[in-house]
């Protein structure tokens, strides 16, 4: 994977093996998240990553089994401190994985807070270098329906955007 000059929210979730590949090149740099519209501060922590394993019923009473990696952000401010680097990043992920099994395929999903406000969920975009360093802007994580997704990317795939008869409707101009 390589580092884009834009972030990215890509149309599929980026999974820690992508973002380890990314930050592997970069070395010490720092590495900074952005949420909400602006970057975690300098003192944050990497409070936890932990996996789970799920299995679940969507809304159309359709079984849905997935991995989800969980990496906890604490946005604070702690004096002397900097962004942590990239490489500490990935040493504190190899370290967890030598006593968690981390699918590194699985779905990534970062939750944050600053210890006041509640924890929110957010998913992460393509690792962004620039001079001062590693930039992975993060967008909160949606809900959505996983039947009309699913519905959605088979119309796509057909060709199609509003059913079988509208290939040469308006619609999809």
């Amino acid at each position: 994977m390589t580092i884009l000059d834009k972030p990215k929210i890509s149309d599929h979730d980026l999974n820690l093996a992508e973002l380890l590949d990314a930050l592997a090149s970069t070395g010490d740099v720092p590495l900074v998240f952005h949420y909400d519209g602006r970057p975690v501060k300098s003192g944050y922590h990497v409070t936890e990553v932990k996996a789970g394993q799920f299995s679940a019923l969507d809304c159309g009473a359709n079984p849905e089994a997935w991995s989800e990696i969980f990496v906890q952000l604490w946005d604070v401010e702690e004096a002397g401190r900097t962004h942590l680097s990239a490489g500490k990043f990935s040493a504190i992920v190899r370290k967890v994985s030598d006593h968690v099994r981390l699918d590194a395929t699985a779905r990534l999903t970062f939750e944050v807070s600053d210890g006041l406000r509640p924890m929110q969920l957010y998913c992460a975009g393509t690792p962004l270098a620039k001079e001062d360093g590693v930039h992975v802007h993060l967008e909160p994580r949606a809900a959505s329906c996983k039947p009309r997704d699913r519905w959605l990317a088979e119309a796509a795939a057909a060709g199609t955007c509003c059913g079988p008869k509208a290939a040469s409707s308006a619609c999809c101009t």
